[in-house]
């Protein structure tokens, strides 16, 4: 069992709503949604393309997947987060924007914001305690011999290679796309989207993400409100 800290809108926030839809599978309860058509992409076409994508939810990597540590149990986590949480200011994403990373599409903020940048990285330490080191088998699956001397050793350090100065905040959709699909399943994903990335983006809450068995889906195990000791809303 794997546990993961994400930044992803509330359930009721309407690009949560819409990405799931898209997705094919909403994070908070994990239940299925069929695919649809979109632009000149088939149902079956967009069920593809998501494929990757659908296992994770719709979020932001802030704290990567983790086995707890000898002595943590998922109360003690599902309490850090619930504590942190109520002391670390909300903020907004001004805007973001649909870009390709690595061959695969993502919503990015629109400018650098350092605020993200500083809140991720808090999270990242904040929540190291709670963290098994890395297997033999872990650390290589990371592919590290692709990795920059810095990333490797932010791997080793921290669970994760792309985390402080190489973190990049991204909410991803689809998984690689081939070159020639690429402006097909733009075209796609931005009439699913329609106009909700005209407005700000708030970063009100941390989720704690549960991958239940090797390879399950992972899901929204809770989701705890950024600025007061809110009440925990349990998936």
């Amino acid at each position: 069992m794997r546990y993961a800290i994400y930044f992803t809108p509330e359930h009721d926030d309407p690009l949560c709503r819409i990405a799931a839809g898209w997705l094919g599978r909403d994070a908070f309860g994990g239940a299925s949604i069929p695919a649809k058509a979109h632009g000149e992409l088939s149902a079956a076409e967009v069920a593809f393309h998501t494929a990757a994508a659908r296992r994770y939810g719709f979020h932001a990597t802030l704290k990567a997947p983790f086995r707890l540590a000898d002595g943590i149990s998922e109360q003690m986590l599902v309490d850090a987060v619930d504590a942190f949480a109520a002391t670390a200011a909300p903020f907004d994403i001004p805007r973001l924007k649909l870009a390709q990373i690595d061959g695969f599409f993502a919503l990015i903020p629109a400018e650098t914001l350092p605020e993200l940048d500083r809140f991720a990285g808090d999270v990242v330490r904040a929540f190291e305690p709670h963290r098994a080191p890395l297997t033999d088998a872990e650390l290589a699956r990371r592919n590290p011999d692709a990795l920059s001397p810095q990333e490797c050793r932010y791997l080793s350090q921290w669970g994760y290679p792309y985390v402080f100065d190489a973190f990049r905040f991204h909410m991803t959709l689809t998984g690689r796309v081939a070159s020639e699909e690429m402006l097909r399943v733009r075209t796609a994903i931005e009439q699913c989207l329609g106009n909700v990335l005209d407005r700000p983006v708030p970063v009100a809450g941390l989720a704690v993400f549960v991958e239940p068995a090797a390879g399950a889906p992972f899901e929204v195990l809770s989701y705890h409100a950024l600025g007061r000791q809110a009440e925990r809303r349990t998936a």
